[in-house]
């Protein structure tokens, strides 16, 4: 989160007054369509509790600094793309612990209120302090930014790793249990994300952003959470092998559109 909030500048915030169509569809993509999407895959795949739980955490996490560059890949709108996320993840704070309250309380009990101050740390604590120190100190941001993404992308992958290897056991014999909803939620995201988008009229570069930005969210925040807020550490693996999923996804995604040519008369949705 910080690693972002060192890119970001106020501008970027007024771009979202300058978008909330374009802006607002992909929140409703990220907030309303993927965590349903989760909600039904437990439900209809009848999975345990715990297993249930992790799975509409994770569909209730925002999107993920991997979904910037799968976008640049795909010949997206990478500006939108940054603004989808940055809006997401401060929105975080608030739809996260709701969404997991309504959808998955029912399942654990769930404590709304620790949830929203642990993202209310995990998110918006490092990106202000990113936003200020970018705003204030340029040059020296400058110079971090050359290695965070970096740092960023080491910590993600050996936070995300350890639950797996915690539950190396289960997964031997509850894999496809839980790899199969996993990448139903992806994929059907992905689907979701380019279907809404196109039933809107936006053009094709807006729905490949807003598709892989749906597509493509912070397991690792999902992760953190589970681990926690939930006592059962089978909750903390949906999002640990939700990681695999959105990197092979939204990989094979970008790569899929990067060799499919952009109308010469597509729309431009975004206004810089």
């Amino acid at each position: 989160m910080l690693s972002m909030g060192l890119t970001l500048t106020f501008e970027d915030f007024r771009r979202c007054l300058r978008n909330p169509w374009t802006v607002g569809i992909g929140f409703l993509a990220q907030y309303v369509v993927k965590p349903l999407l989760g909600f039904l895959i437990a439900l209809s795949l009848k999975l345990s509790a715990p297993l249930a739980t992790g799975l509409i955490l994770v569909s209730c996490c925002p999107g993920g600094q991997a979904s910037n560059v799968a976008t640049y890949i795909s010949k997206g709108n990478v500006a939108l793309s940054v603004l989808m996320t940055t809006c997401s993840t401060i929105g975080a704070i608030v739809m996260t612990p709701l969404l997991t309250k309504v959808l998955a309380g029912q399942l654990v009990p769930v404590d709304a209120a620790g949830l929203a101050l642990s993202t209310f740390q995990v998110v918006l604590v490092p990106t202000v302090v990113g936003v200020l120190a970018h705003e204030y100190f340029p040059s020296f941001t400058e110079k971090l930014t050359t290695i965070t993404p970096l740092v960023g992308v080491l910590l993600t992958t050996l936070l995300c790793a350890s639950p797996i290897g915690q539950v190396a056991d289960v997964l031997k014999t509850q894999g496809a249990q839980l790899i199969l909803p996993v990448a139903i939620l992806h994929a059907a995201a992905f689907f979701l994300g380019y279907a809404l988008s196109r039933l809107c009229q936006f053009g094709e570069s807006t729905s490949r952003t807003i598709s892989i930005e749906c597509g493509m969210q912070s397991s690792a925040l999902g992760f953190l959470l589970a681990q926690k807020h939930f006592t059962n550490p089978l909750v903390a693996v949906p999002s640990a092998v939700s990681v695999v999923f959105m990197a092979l996804g939204g990989s094979a995604l970008a790569v899929f559109w990067r060799n499919r040519p952009i109308p010469l008369n597509d729309k431009d949705d975004f206004k810089e």
